[in-house]
C-alpha cells in the first residue's frame, strides 16, 4: 500500500498534550502494545517486561540551552535556536527569527536585556540555506549555559523554568548537543535503572529542531529529512552482537536510538563510528537491529508516526493511538509512553 501524509493523521483533544512532566519520572503511564490487546501499565513496571538476556540501548545526548532571545543593532527583536555546535570552533548553526533577516557581516545581540553577548553573522548555511552561520565571542556551550533557555517544543506553551532544566533532560545525559530531548528516556530514574534485569548500552544522537518540522507534502517520497549527527560506540556494537548470540531482544529506548542503530547497519554489517543520518523510516522499511521500541506518543502527520507505523504495523498503531486517546493518556514530550514489538 502506498501511504500518503493524511494516512498518519489522527484527532487529539488539545487537553491531552502534556504541558508538564509527571510528578515522578517513572510514574508516567505505559501503554503495553506488544500484543493484539493493549494493556494499561505504569512505567515503573517496565523491568517485569524484560528478560535477563535482553539489551536496552539509550541515547545519552544532553539537551543544551539552545534558545536565545536578543535584538539586532537596529533594535528589532531576534530569537535564535542553535541547531548545531561546530566542534573545535566558536561557530554554530542556528535558526534565526527576526522581522528582517540579519545580513552577513552584521552582528546580533543575544541574551536577556543587558546580559548577553554579540554574535557575528557569517552567512547562510544548512539545507536550502535555512540556517544562519554565527560566530560567538567565546565557547558556545558556556555562553548558552549562561544566557540560553531550555528549547521546549512549540506545543509546550509555558516559558522554561528551573523544573524544565531538570526534567527536560535524562538522568544519564552526558554528551551535549541536542536541541530536543530523547523523550522516551525521560521516564527513567535512578531507581528504575537499577531495577533493570538486563544490560544496557548507549548511542549518541544529537536531536535537531527538524524533529518538530511538519511534513509539507502528501507524497511522502517528496519529503526531505533533516540531518542529525550520531555516534555508535564499539562497545555498543559488541553488546548488540552478544545480545543476539544469547537469544535476547534489542530494545531501543526512543526513536532517536532506533534511527541511529538502523542508520549504522543499513546495507552493511553493524558498524561503530560517527556519521550523519537522514534516514526516513516509513511502512515497508526493513529493520535489521531493533526488536522492541519504547517511545512516547507522536504528533499527527509526523515522520515519527510513520516510523512507529513501520515498526509495529500501521493498523496496530492506529488502534493503539485510538485506545490512548480514549483512555486519556498524556501525549508528546512530557507525556506517557508505549512499548512496541517489531512486526516488520
Amino acid at each position: 500500500m502506498a501511504y500518503t501524509l493524511s494516512d498518519f493523521d489522527y484527532l487529539l483533544p488539545p487537553e491531552l498534550i502534556a504541558q508538564h512532566p509527571a510528578s515522578e519520572r517513572s510514574a508516567s503511564r505505559l501503554l503495553d502494545g506488544r500484543g493484539a490487546t493493549p494493556l494499561d501499565r505504569v512505567f515503573r513496571e517496565l523491568p517485569s517486561l524484560l528478560a535477563p538476556e535482553d539489551l536496552l540501548v539509550f541515547n545519552d545526548t544532553q539537551v543544551i540551552k539552545a534558545r536565545l532571545h536578543g535584538r539586532k543593532n537596529s533594535g528589532g527583536s531576534v530569537e535564535a535556536l542553535v541547531e548545531r555546535l561546530l566542534p573545535g570552533t566558536l561557530e554554530v548553526w542556528a535558526h534565526v527569527r527576526a522581522s528582517k533577516s540579519p545580513k552577513p557581516g552584521s552582528t546580533v545581540w543575544l541574551g536577556d536585556g543587558a546580559r548577553g553577548f554579540e554574535a557575528e553573522v557569517l552567512g547562510r548555511c544548512g539545507p536550502e540555506n535555512s540556517l544562519f552561520h554565527l560566530r560567538f565571542p567565546a565557547d558556545p556551550l558556556t555562553l548558552l549555559e549562561a544566557h540560553g533557555h531550555v528549547p521546549l517544543p512549540p506545543y509546550i506553551t509555558h516559558a522554561d523554568s528551573a523544573d524544565d532544566v531538570q526534567r527536560y533532560q535524562t538522568v544519564f545525559a552526558q554528551n551535549p548537543g541536542a536541541v530536543a530531548a530523547p523523550t522516551a528516556s525521560l521516564h527513567f530514574d535512578e531507581a528504575l535503572l537499577a531495577a533493570l534485569p538486563c544490560p544496557r548500552a548507549q548511542v549518541t544522537l544529537h536531536v535537531g529542531a527538524g524533529t518538530f518540522q511538519p511534513v509539507r507534502t502528501e507524497n511522502l517520497a517528496e519529503h526531505h529529512m533533516h540531518s542529525e549527527w550520531f555516534n555508535l560506540p564499539a562497545a555498543t556494537v559488541d553488546a548488540i552482537n552478544a545480545c543476539r548470540a544469547r537469544g535476547g531482544r534489542v530494545t531501543a529506548v526512543g526513536t532517536t536510538t532506533l534511527r541511529a542503530l538502523e542508520s549504522a547497519v543499513h546495507g552493511h554489517p553493524l558498524q561503530a563510528g560517527a556519521a550523519e543520518t537522514t534516514i526516513f523510516i516509513t511502512p515497508g522499511f526493513e529493520f535489521q537491529v531493533v526488536d522492541r521500541l519504547i517511545t512516547n506518543f507522536h504528533l499527527p502527520k509526523s515522520t515519527l508516526m510513520m516510523l512507529v507505523s513501520a515498526f509495529a504495523g500501521y493498523a496496530h498503531i492506529r488502534a493503539l493511538y485510538a485506545h490512548a486517546v480514549q483512555a486519556r493518556y498524556r501525549f508528546f514530550s512530557y507525556g506517557d509512553a508505549m512499548v512496541l514489538d517489531r512486526t516488520a
